[in-house]
């Protein structure tokens, strides 16, 4: 078993920065891909970024340019690092890591920008 948890949401001004950490414990051997996703209200979970172990990158079209993702594998975490947000960022983002074919899921952190 994996477990997932993440932190660092909060409520920002638009054109502002924040910075996510998800940490992953357990039987953690073996994760190759972590990913952000988030899910505003009304919608779909939609993919933000991911990164490999091999720190290959991919990111939605409404991340690039803004946000960046990494890893610090030593400390089993994953980052994602949030700049020139904007109030359609708003969204309860979820960390996603993959151990083989099943993908373990924290429990989210509100993140919210204020026009």
């Amino acid at each position: 078993q994996v477990q997932v948890v993440e932190s660092g949401g909060g409520l920002v001004q638009a054109g502002g920065s924040l910075r996510l950490s998800c940490v992953a414990s357990g039987i953690i051997f073996g994760i190759n891909t972590m990913s952000w996703y988030r899910q505003a209200p009304g919608k779909q979970r939609e993919l933000v970024a991911a990164i490999t172990s091999g720190r290959s990158t991919n990111y939605a079209d409404s991340a690039k340019g803004r946000f960046t993702i990494s890893r610090a594998d030593a400390k089993n975490t994953v980052y994602l690092q949030m700049n020139s947000l904007k109030p359609e960022d708003t969204a309860v983002y979820y960390c996603n890591a993959r151990l083989g074919n099943v993908g373990y899921w924290g429990p989210g952190t509100q993140v919210t920008v204020s026009s």
